[in-house]
């Protein structure tokens, strides 16, 4: 032990140590933990060398080892962190406006709904009354509320997705005129229940009424029974009309306003001169002695019938107390349902006016929108399926978008051409480019006295032969053209310099003479010769391979490949200067 001190204390015995001797030292091995004594040591001088020897691999292993473990950690902690799950991200919300007055809470009707089933749904609601926007082109628009909430006046600013409008966005009331919140939705682009088209049109009823005259020249008074009505663009011609009582209507009102019944000429005039003072148009239509009124809505795909008596002796049905009642949905009032739903490019949410005489006809009167009152016991019901109809539509819109606004597939990446071998290198057989240019079969006629045309590949890579494992040969300057050729079905090979085996002649295609090639079309064929080729590749060329041993034994083939092997290495080192 006092020997391996002095000898361990000395700086140079250390210095001369290999590397990662003194760390084996220090590690409980069962080669260093038994003591050697100096005898022991100048006893066996041969294997402490090898000892030392093997230590020195050891300690290098070790080393090597450690790192590739560490490597292995620091790669599968790599793996680990990217297939970790990542946290999901939350979508922002999709933000609903509908417009209706506040004796409906429409926001539990899309309670747990969802857009697309991964968007939630925010739903803002107010009267068009309480309500202001801002639209720009590319901004899209920007909504401003100011709503009334438990006598606390909540202001919110925000962006709708889209709109659900259940109010008239026009009346001749006073105040109620919001057409330019109509324009500005638009301007803005948001979709909304139903279109923004028609409810710009529905701005009018005598324009919506010029529709429903269409559809009853289209479809014929039996089909489609339209009230006989009269427009009178202003008051100077309302003279008088062919026949009394007679209903007046002025203007564009709701819910029964605006709408007068009158008795003779006299009352006639009388309502002429009030109509000059509302400065606006008016309606007349015949009075019908009505049984009960029909309303026909459509919800979606959902139809509803409805017929109305009145109690209170009114002669509007619709004001003072009736009597309503389901009934059953006929193929007529599925016709007439649908047949307005066409107007102005779709109606998703519509319903038919109609009055039922007692004379047992029935008379169209009116169209109504998205804005239609719900009556009936099945009010809940008619909510719920408005709120499903503006989930898809909702849906539609997100699916559209998405697919309108993916990128196009990129294209493939081209195929790079490999570089031909060096000079001095054995050239491997490779497979055919797939770009590279094919011979069709069959679709020429057969040339006499025509060299067979070679199989051209990419700039840098050698003319291919799909048969024979030999390398692929190369046309230089000045040599013939002795070229292997390959086609699809059967390669046709170029004989040795001079000699032209007699080709197999093939049958014309079908509606063609067999002709023979011209001059220039012989020159044409002949592929121009390849600049980068050197003394060996040119030297090769000259030993091509007929065509009938290409159909002999594998044993043949590699015989005569190893051979062209032997020769292009002997040219290559013969020619290398």
């Amino acid at each position: 032990m006092n020997f391996l001190r002095r000898r361990l204390s000395d700086s140079s015995f250390v210095a001369n140590l290999p590397n990662g001797y003194m760390m084996d030292l220090q590690r409980p091995d069962s080669s260093t933990s038994s003591p050697v004594s100096p005898a022991m040591e100048r006893k066996h001088p041969q294997p402490l060398q090898q000892t030392h020897s093997s230590s020195t691999g050891a300690s290098i292993f070790s080393s090597i080892s450690s790192a590739m473990k560490q490597t292995t950690q620091a790669a599968a902690g790599l793996i680990d962190h990217s297939t970790s799950p990542t946290p999901p991200v939350a979508q922002k919300p999709k933000i609903l406006l509908v417009i209706d007055d506040a004796h409906t809470e429409w926001a539990k009707y899309f309670q747990g709904k969802k857009v697309n089933g991964e968007f939630d749904i925010r739903v803002e609601q107010a009267e068009f009354s309480e309500l202001n926007l801002a639209a720009y082109v590319t901004g899209g628009c920007m909504v401003d509320m100011q709503v009334m909430r438990n006598g606390t006046k909540v202001v919110r600013s925000f962006k709708p997705d889209f709109v659900l409008i259940r109010q008239h966005a026009y009346s001749m009331a006073l105040g109620e005129d919001f057409r330019s919140l109509i324009i500005g939705l638009q301007y803005g682009g948001v979709h909304t229940v139903n279109s923004l088209y028609s409810i710009y049109n529905f701005c009018s009823k005598p324009w919506v009424f010029s529709q429903l005259i269409k559809i009853f020249n289209s479809l014929g008074p039996e089909k489609f029974p339209l009230v006989d009505q009269t427009f009178f663009p202003s008051h100077k011609q309302m003279l008088t009309t062919p026949n009394f009582p007679v209903v007046v209507k002025l203007g564009h009102a709701h819910a029964g306003m605006g709408k007068v019944k009158v008795e003779n000429q006299h009352n006639f005039r009388d309502m002429a001169s009030i109509v000059a003072m509302a400065k606006t148009y008016a309606t007349t239509e015949p009075f019908i002695d009505s049984k009960y009124d029909i309303r026909i809505q459509k919800i979606g795909s959902n139809y509803k019938a409805y017929m109305r008596t009145s109690i209170s002796g009114n002669w509007k049905a619709n004001t003072g107390s009736a009597m309503l009642e389901q009934i059953a949905m006929t193929e007529r009032y599925r016709l007439w349902a649908d047949a307005c739903a066409e107007m102005f490019g779709g109606l998703d949410i519509c319903a038919v006016k109609a009055v039922h005489s007692k004379d047992g006809k029935d008379y169209i009167i009116e169209v109504m929108d998205s804005s239609m009152p719900l009556i009936g016991e099945h009010v809940e019901e008619d909510r719920q399926l408005i709120a499903d109809l503006v989930v898809s539509k909702m849906t539609q819109l997100v699916t559209t978008a998405g697919s309108a606004l993916s990128p196009l597939r990129p294209w493939p990446a081209p195929v790079k051409p490999q570089t031909g071998p060096q000079l001095g290198q054995l050239s491997q057989p490779r497979p055919p480019p797939q770009g590279g240019p094919r011979q069709p079969q069959g679709s020429q006629p057969p040339r006499t006295n025509a060299p067979p045309q070679q199989r051209l590949s990419p700039q840098g890579q050698q003319p291919q032969s799909p048969q024979s494992t030999s390398p692929q040969q190369q046309r230089s300057p000045g040599s013939p053209q002795q070229v292997r050729a390959a086609t699809g079905s059967s390669p046709v090979q170029t004989p040795k310099a001079g000699v032209f085996p007699p080709q197999q002649p093939r049958p014309p295609a079908q509606g063609r003479a067999p002709s023979q090639p011209s001059p220039t079309e012989t020159s044409k064929q002949q592929p121009t010769p390849h600049p980068h080729l050197n003394k060996s590749q040119s030297l090769t060329n000259t030993f091509s391979i007929p065509e009938s041993s290409q159909r002999g034994n594998t044993n043949e083939d590699e015989a005569k490949a190893e051979t062209i092997r032997n020769l292009r290495k002997s040219f290559a080192s013969l020619f290398s200067d």
